[in-house]
């Protein structure tokens, strides 16, 4: 119910924003859509076999966790110029770490090999973010409420995804862990690093909308 909230709400809201802002809140919505839609499925197949599978999650995250960083190249070309290879280097990034962990969970390559490529996508995205061009066309845009929104933004990629790897490891790695619990920590883990993200987005814009519109009301007085 969670991410159908914000779906609507995000798509409702889209409207009130600058018109640069537009897309990156429309992008926010679908991202809770497609994870709403997953939860939906999950929960169906929950009531139908009595289980949900880890392993559907990934489904999931190739989706949502691809455009959530990709959320970074539309906020910033929102108010500065970034390159076109900047979009291509994030999406590889997300799909090399998610993909990675997949292959390793189901099987298809060794899962030390999938936690390793993992690993190594997370912590490209996190390079390009500190000390990539994304980094530094942040450092340069100097526009307040992307910066609000991008450090935001990455803080929970470096932190709250911390969570992903980690309970890759656990569960493929380390012994293994209790399905149930498993999933409740992914849950709580995607609402966090989902909604909390997307409302991040939609603070910035909110701010940066009433930046340029303030001009325009102290000349009306």
């Amino acid at each position: 119910m969670a991410m159908i909230g914000a779906t609507i709400f995000f798509l409702l809201e889209r409207n009130r924003v600058a018109s640069r802002w537009q897309t990156t809140i429309t992008l926010t919505g679908v991202v809770m859509l497609v994870s709403a839609i997953f939860y939906h499925y999950v929960k169906s197949m929950w009531v139908d076999t009595g289980s949900a599978p880890i392993i559907l999650r990934y489904v999931d995250w190739v989706l949502s966790h691809s455009m959530q960083v990709v959320l970074f190249y539309v906020v910033l070309t929102a108010v500065t110029k970034v390159s076109p290879a900047l979009f291509w280097r994030l999406l590889i990034g997300s799909l090399v770490m998610v993909i990675g962990e997949f292959l390793g969970a189901a099987g298809y390559m060794s899962a030390t090999l999938g936690f390793i490529i993992g690993v190594v996508g997370w912590l490209y995205i996190l390079g390009e973010l500190y000390m990539g061009e994304a980094g530094r066309a942040n450092a340069d845009s100097g526009n307040e409420s992307t910066n609000m929104a991008f450090n935001g933004l990455r803080l929970i990629v470096t932190i709250g995804w911390a969570i992903y790897p980690l309970g890759y490891f656990i569960n493929n790695l380390g012994g293994g862990v209790d399905a149930n619990s498993l999933n409740i920590i992914y849950n709580l883990a995607d609402f966090l690093n989902k909604i909390i993200f997307g409302f991040v987005i939609y603070r910035a814009a909110m701010n940066d909308t009433k930046a340029i519109n303030q001009p325009v009301t102290e000349t009306t007085k």
